[in-house]
């Protein structure tokens, strides 16, 4: 396992996260009522990368007789399974929605993905069940709970998306996120992230899988000949790492603009 203080020459190290938020106890049967009295509409279990959010939400979900909706921008893409994090295993019995919609190398936007999660939710909500939506991508978080409007002639109607939304975030230490993010990399990479990449370049153009950064970024340099094995897993876990504390910074972010996140410890 790469130790996190061999880093690059050219790459800065982790930098601090600010004080964490006090986590909360969460009662699954308070939501649930909550939901049967139309007091949420929608729970959304958000977090930075290797923090449980999946297990959480898969969870919460067997116990409420929820469906799971992602929030992850790249597990749209057919193909980018191990890369993206997508761990179908987790989800058991529980449905789930909002992955494998497009082909990888095919172009997938916000816009489409307020679209798609609009469908997906109506879907879950006409059955009975109950919705929640699970991931780390903050802005197609807000998009479909915060009802953002891309073009005044194609914008959703703020009726077809969630009002009443209960926010929980997954908090673990810094200390902790780091240990996981390397454990979860090198598993990763046993399980035949190169391969995933290798097969993806046979009708994927490069620039296409590098543009989706992190994984396909780095792998894709290196099966190039770009960079040596060493050099693409040091880099690929310092940019992992640096993606972590941004994705907090914007849940913080959110919690500036007045939405209430109520943290756990998963």
């Amino acid at each position: 396992m790469i130790n996190r203080t061999q880093l690059l020459p050219d790459r800065p190290g982790i930098p601090p996260m600010a004080k964490m938020p006090e986590p909360e106890t969460i009662d699954p049967a308070a939501l649930a009522q909550g939901y049967a009295r139309g007091d949420i509409d929608l729970i959304c279990v958000l977090g930075p990368t290797a923090s449980g959010k999946t297990r959480y939400a898969v969870k919460l979900a067997g116990t409420l007789g929820g469906e799971i909706l992602s929030a992850d921008s790249r597990q749209v893409y057919r193909g980018m399974d191990i890369g993206s994090g997508k761990d179908l295993g987790e989800y058991g019995d529980v449905p789930y929605h909002l992955i494998d919609l497009v082909p990888a190398g095919s172009k997938y936007n916000i816009y489409r993905y307020q679209k798609d999660f609009s469908a997906a939710y109506a879907d879950v909500r006409s059955r009975g069940a109950v919705p929640i939506l699970c991931g780390g991508s903050g802005l197609y978080i807000e998009a479909v709970t915060r009802a953002y409007k891309f073009e005044k002639e194609n914008g959703l109607p703020a009726a077809e998306l969630p009002q009443k939304v209960y926010y929980i975030g997954t908090l673990v230490s810094r200390e902790e996120r780091v240990e996981r993010i390397d454990r979860r990399l090198q598993e990763r990479l046993e399980d035949g992230l190169v391969e995933e990449v290798k097969g993806l370049l046979e009708y994927v153009p490069a620039p296409d899988l590098i543009y989706y950064g992190l994984e396909y970024k780095f792998v894709t340099r290196y099966v190039l000949g770009e960079i040596p094995y060493e050099e693409m897993e040091i880099a690929l876990g310092n940019a992992i790492h640096q993606f972590a504390k941004r994705q907090m910074t914007w849940f913080r972010g959110m919690e500036r603009d007045g939405v209430r996140i109520h943290w756990v410890r998963p």
